[in-house]
């Protein structure tokens, strides 16, 4: 068994957090901030649109049960990869669909399965697909937020219907 990583970014991180969670093979899920140029930025900096960075996680996965592809393909399911900068109500570059590979391969993968993903979607898809420059964790409340604040407002009208979502499209690859 090798973990490996990946960091994905389709608007608000709690929503890909509670997503991915689920996922027999995932490890663990690290909410946090990519590719911007404000070195150790808070939540705060970056709500300000200001920063550059995006609202992201970083997957650990184990590569003997989930393939990159695989997480690809969910990572699509979950988000609406066709509207720049924006999920449902929240807006802003922080929000940005976004596939942050760290080598040649994981470029290769994610452009493969944009263009599939494409063929089946009427708009086009404008997820970014660009390498890793950086990534900060966010701040310890926002680690794992849907489990421990499963009853607040937007858990319950954003995060809850795509966790559902998950389930629904994906019940041969839930954790047991």
């Amino acid at each position: 068994m090798a973990i490996k990583e990946a960091v994905l970014g389709g608007g608000c991180f709690w929503c890909l957090d509670a997503a991915f969670r689920q996922i027999d093979g995932v490890v663990d899920v690290i909410s946090g901030y990519a590719n911007g140029y404000v070195e150790n930025p808070s939540y705060k900096e970056v709500c300000t649109d200001t920063t550059g960075h995006a609202e992201v996680v970083k997957i650990l996965y184990d590569d003997s049960k989930l393939s990159y592809r695989d997480l690809l393909e969910i990572f699509y399911a979950i988000h609406d990869p066709t509207t720049l900068n924006r999920q449902g109500a929240d807006y802003g570059s922080q929000y940005r669909s976004t596939i942050l590979y760290q080598n040649d391969e994981e470029k290769k993968i994610a452009e493969e399965v944009t263009a599939q993903t494409q063929k089946h979607l009427d708009r086009k898809i404008v997820t970014k697909i660009e390498p890793l420059r950086n990534f900060y964790p966010a701040e310890e409340y926002h680690q794992n937020y849907f489990e421990k604040n499963p009853w607040q407002g937007y858990c319950q009208a954003v995060v809850a219907p795509k966790v559902e979502k998950v389930r629904r499209a994906f019940t041969d690859r839930l954790k047991k």
